[in-house]
């Protein structure tokens, strides 16, 4: 794949999130921007490797979009960052407890959820079509782990286009980023570039 059709993929996913991001910016006490956009291709195993590698233990959200063109969307945040993230949303941290509590899992569930959608808008509304994910779920562990629970096995050697997205989330003085993944079959890719 050429830079052009890259920057062409980016751009049809970037717009849907530009408008989340200056939404949540809106609603919430930190200030979120896209920092940068990137495309790839490989299995599912080697994108969530490559994304959640620097962590460790990731959290994620995660979910499908079944139907004539399927693809995987999954959003990841730093769990070491969930006290920022709840203070960029909230205006206040709610749990000084370094691990994940069921509160925090819930908040980023949601926050995942309004974010993938997005994602999703972006693919409908530049093919018009309508797509139905799967309902989100949120998924605390090593890439390993975290593709075990997705239940993605008979997957995890067909290739994609690996669209990720990385968002910054600004409260005060702290930072944090978050980072989408769209796992693009070729089908979906080549409907999107023609558009």
């Amino acid at each position: 794949m050429n830079e052009n059709s890259n920057a062409a993929l980016g751009r049809i996913a970037a717009l849907g999130l530009r408008k989340c991001v200056d939404k949540l910016t809106r609603v919430s006490a930190g200030a979120w921007s896209i920092a940068c956009t990137e495309t790839a291709t490989g299995t599912i195993a080697e994108a969530v490797k490559r994304h959640a590698a620097d962590e460790g233990e990731v959290a994620a959200v995660y979910f499908e979009v079944k139907g004539e063109l399927p693809f995987i969307a999954i959003i990841f945040f730093s769990q070491r960052d969930i006290g920022v993230i709840t203070k960029c949303m909230l205006g206040y941290t709610f749990s000084a407890s370094p691990s994940m509590t069921q509160t925090g899992e819930l908040l980023l569930s949601e926050l995942g959820n309004i974010i993938l959608n997005s994602l999703v808008s972006s693919f409908s509304n530049a093919l018009k079509r309508v797509f139905m994910p799967t309902a989100p779920r949120c998924l605390r562990g090593e890439p390993k782990y975290l593709l075990e629970a997705m239940g993605v096995a008979a997957e995890v050697q067909k290739s994609y286009r690996t669209l990720s997205i990385k968002l910054d989330i600004q409260c005060g003085k702290n930072m944090t980023r978050s980072e989408v993944l769209g796992l693009i079959p070729e089908k979906l890719e080549q409907e999107l570039l023609k558009v």
